[in-house]
């Protein structure tokens, strides 16, 4: 195990232990919602996923889906942030009030909530992306959208976001 050097043995520690639980989710998936608001999960992920999960509004329209132990971590991140501040009071109501946990059933699929599909736009054809430690559920016509209109700003950006890595 490669760590930087000069920080105590404890955070290093805390480092390489969130490495080995946090999931990575990667690729373009394209479901379809059944006529009960239903979604089946990409096989790939199915494991990760078959203790449960947290669907919940995302920006831009779409919806984040977390594994429990990711949204129970961002959960305690949000309640160290102060209470005072507007900002976290109002991302923490869209948050939670939005929040949906379910299990996946034996085929693998999720009830997606009437509330977040209409949120989404929902309809039938979806686009499930894999989004680092989180999946995205997308319109298929939204993501087109928002990833054609994307896709120079990411060539352009590369050294802003991830200088001397790439």
């Amino acid at each position: 195990m490669v760590v930087r050097s000069g920080g105590p043995v404890h955070q290093r520690q805390a480092f390489h232990e969130a490495r080995e639980v946090a999931p990575m989710f990667l690729g373009t998936h394209q479901p379809r919602l059944d006529d009960k608001g239903r979604l089946f999960l990409p096989a790939k992920y199915r494991e990760e996923l078959a203790e449960g999960l947290v669907i919940t509004k995302g920006q831009e329209r779409c919806l984040y889906v977390f594994p429990v132990e990711e949204f129970q971590r961002i959960t305690e991140a949000l309640s160290t942030a102060p209470v005072t501040a507007k900002a976290v009071r109002d991302y923490s109501r869209v948050l939670f009030a939005s929040a949906s946990d379910e299990t996946p059933d034996k085929q693998g699929r999720i009830t997606i909530p009437q509330s977040l599909r209409v949120y989404a736009g929902l309809e039938r054809d979806c686009v499930v992306i894999g989004a680092n430690t989180r999946l995205e559920i997308w319109d298929s016509r939204a993501w087109e959208s928002y990833l054609s209109a994307q896709e120079q700003a990411f060539a352009d950006l590369s050294e802003e976001v991830l200088p001397g890595i790439l």
